[in-house]
C-alpha cells in the first residue's frame, strides 16, 4: 500500500488529536476515586468496591465493544469511529459532571467504554492513511501524541479540580474530546474505499474476526500485546504506595509520583520515534525483542531499590524501553496483515489491552497481599522477559504472513 494522499498532514493532525485525546481521557484517572467517595453510594455499597468498578467497567465494556468498532470501520471508515470515540466521548464524560451517585458514574463508565475507544480507532485510521514501509515512524508519531497527553493531563486535571472542583474537570475533559472531534473533521480527508471481499467467508463481523485471527503472526503478536498491557498496568496503582515506603513520610508523595511518571512517560515519548524508525529499517520484531528484554532486566531491581532517585533513573530506562513496544506491536500488526483489515485488526487489539487493564489490578493486589510490595516489579519483570522468548521463538520473521503455527 503506498498511503493516502497528503498522508503526512492526516499523521501530523492525528498525532496532535491523539495529544489532545490523551490529555482529556487521562486527566480524570487521578481524583475518580476521590470522586466517588465524595459522591457516595445510594445503595449502600463500600467505597473500595466502586472505586475498582469505576475502573473495571470501563475497561470490561471496551473489551466487548472495541471489535465491534473496528469491523465497522472496515466498512464505513475509520475517520468516522475517530469521531465517534471523541464527540461520543465528550458527551458521555460530560454527563460524569452531573452523577448524583457513585453508582450513576459507574454505568457511565461503562456506558464510555462500550462508546469511546479513541486510540485504537486512531491507529486504524494513521495505519490505513500511511505507506505501509513508513508505519513504524507513524506509530511512532502517534505514540508521542498518547505518552505526551498521558503526562499532561494529570497535571491539567489535577489544577481543574484543585482549583475549580471535580465536576469542572469532566466538563474541561469533554471539551478537550469534542476539540479532538472537530480537529479530525476539519483536517483530516480520508478516501476510505472499502476493500471488496474476495469470498463469502469473510463477510461479517465474526467471520472477519476469524480470519484476522487464524494469521499466525496476529495471534502471537495479540499474546504480546496482553503482556505489555499486562505489566505496563500492574505498576500503575502501586507506584505511589512505593514512593510514600522509600520516603517514610505521606508529604509530598502525590507530586515526586507524578513527577517520576511525567519523566518515565517523557523517556518513553522520544524513544517511541526512533524506535519505530529504527524498526522501519531493522525490522519491527527485532527492535521489540530488544527492548523486551530491557525492559524485563530493568524492572527486576525495582524491587531492591532504597531510595526515590534509584527508582527514577529505573523507571526512566524502563518507560524509554516501554515506548519502543507500542509502536513495534502495531506496526507488526500491519506487516501481518493486508490493507483493508485495520479497523478489524486493531479493534481486536483494543479489546486484547482491555482485558489486561481488567485483569492487571487483581493479579497485582493479590501478589502484594500474599508476598509484599516489591513482588509486583519481579513479576513484572518476568512478564517483560515472557514478551521477549514469545517475540524470539514464536513471532514469524518480518514481512512472513502464515497461518499455520512455526514447526
Amino acid at each position: 500500500m503506498d498511503g493516502q494522499p497528503g498522508w503526512q498532514r492526516t499523521l501530523y493532525t492525528l498525532a496532535f488529536v491523539q495529544f489532545v485525546s490523551a490529555v482529556g481521557m487521562s486527566s480524570i484517572f487521578t481524583f475518580l476515586p476521590l470522586y466517588v467517595e465524595q459522591l457516595g453510594s445510594a445503595a449502600g455499597l463500600s467505597v473500595e468496591l466502586l472505586a475498582g468498578l469505576v475502573f473495571s467497567a470501563q475497561a470490561f465494556a471496551m473489551m466487548l465493544a472495541a471489535p465491534v468498532w473496528g469491523a465497522l470501520a472496515d466498512r464505513h471508515g475509520r475517520k468516522m469511529m475517530v469521531l465517534r470515540a471523541t464527540w461520543g466521548g465528550a458527551a458521555i464524560i460530560a454527563l460524569m459532571g452531573f452523577v448524583r451517585s457513585a453508582e450513576e458514574l459507574v454505568l457511565l463508565r461503562a456506558l464510555q467504554g462500550l462508546i469511546t475507544g479513541v486510540f485504537s480507532a486512531l491507529t486504524a485510521l494513521v495505519t490505513a492513511s500511511v505507506p505501509r514501509q513508513r508505519a513504524g515512524y507513524a506509530l511512532g508519531l502517534l505514540q508521542v501524541g498518547l505518552w505526551g497527553g498521558l503526562s499532561a493531563g494529570p497535571l491539567f486535571g489535577g489544577f481543574i479540580a484543585d482549583h475549580f472542583g471535580f465536576r469542572a474537570s469532566f466538563l474541561a475533559t469533554a471539551a478537550l474530546l469534542a476539540l479532538a472531534g472537530g480537529l479530525t473533521w476539519w483536517g483530516v480527508q480520508e478516501h476510505f474505499v472499502p476493500v471488496p471481499r474476495l469470498s463469502t467467508r469473510h463477510n461479517g463481523f465474526v467471520a472477519a474476526w476469524s480470519h484476522v485471527l487464524g494469521i499466525y503472526g496476529v495471534r502471537m503478536t495479540f499474546i504480546a500485546r496482553f503482556l505489555n498491557t499486562l505489566g505496563r498496568t500492574m505498576i500503575e496503582p502501586f507506584t505511589p504506595l512505593l514512593v510514600q515506603q522509600l520516603m517514610h513520610t505521606s508529604e509530598q508523595t502525590a507530586t515526586i509520583t507524578g513527577l517520576l511518571l511525567a519523566i518515565s512517560a517523557a523517556a518513553g515519548t522520544l524513544a517511541a520515534v526512533y524506535l519505530g524508525q529504527l524498526g522501519d529499517r531493522v525490522g519491527h520484531r527485532r527492535v521489540l525483542m530488544t527492548v523486551a528484554l530491557i525492559a524485563g532486566v530493568l524492572y527486576l531491581p525495582i524491587a531492591g531499590v532504597t531510595s526515590v532517585w534509584q527508582l527514577g533513573v529505573l523507571l526512566t530506562f524502563t518507560g524509554a524501553a516501554a515506548g519502543g513496544i507500542t509502536p513495534t506491536l502495531s506496526a507488526l500488526l500491519a506487516t501481518y496483515t493486508e490493507p483493508g483489515e485495520e479497523g478489524a485488526v486493531y479493534g481486536l487489539e483494543s479489546a486484547i489491552i482491555s482485558a489486561g487493564r481488567a485483569v492487571s489490578p487483581m493479579i497485582a493486589a493479590g501478589l502484594a497481599t500474599w508476598f509484599g510490595l516489591r513482588s509486583i516489579y519481579v513479576a513484572v519483570g518476568i512478564v517483560f522477559l515472557a514478551m521477549a522468548l514469545v517475540s524470539r521463538r514464536w513471532l514469524p520473521a518480518p514481512y512472513q504472513r502464515t497461518r499455520a503455527p512455526a514447526p
